[in-house]
């Protein structure tokens, strides 16, 4: 008996701290990827939002340089989490490349209003070449509750 019931207890321990798979969605944006990716991908209560730059709607990078395509990215960052029932507050974590470090100050101008209230943690890497010649191209990671 005593061994039936340390068999129960440590069942009982186990199923407490087993992790539970977490639930994965790929979640597709309004038209056709760009290229091999979803726009967004929901694991658990996270939802990591693709890296995005400055297109417009017919898929045409913004004119203007670092300004206008900070604002175009993060219209379109935050376009993409509506589509999933969210808002710019729910962001915890950006990743931003830009093609100069240089131009930093002038996206973080941009970048600021765009979180008035809370803002992520986030990271900035520069001095790359980034797809079809943008200025800035912005990853996000949104907590679903």
């Amino acid at each position: 008996m005593r061994r039936l019931l340390t068999c129960l207890v440590v069942f009982t321990i186990a199923a407490d701290v087993a992790p539970v798979a977490a639930q994965v969605e790929f979640r597709k944006g309004p038209g056709p990827a760009l290229g091999p990716f979803t726009e967004a991908v929901r694991v658990g209560d996270l939802l990591f939002v693709s890296g995005t730059i400055g297109t417009d709607s017919s898929g045409k990078l913004v004119a203007g340089g670092i300004g206008p395509e900070t604002k175009q990215t993060l219209e379109n960052i935050k376009a993409a989490l509506v589509r999933n029932g969210l808002d710019m507050d729910r962001v915890v974590k950006c990743t931003a490349f830009l093609a100069d470090i240089a131009e930093w100050p002038a996206m973080n101008v941009v970048y600021t209003t765009f979180f008035p209230n809370n803002k992520p943690a986030r990271t900035a890497a520069g001095g790359m070449q980034l797809v079809r010649q943008a200025r800035v191209e912005i990853e996000c990671i949104a907590a679903m509750r």
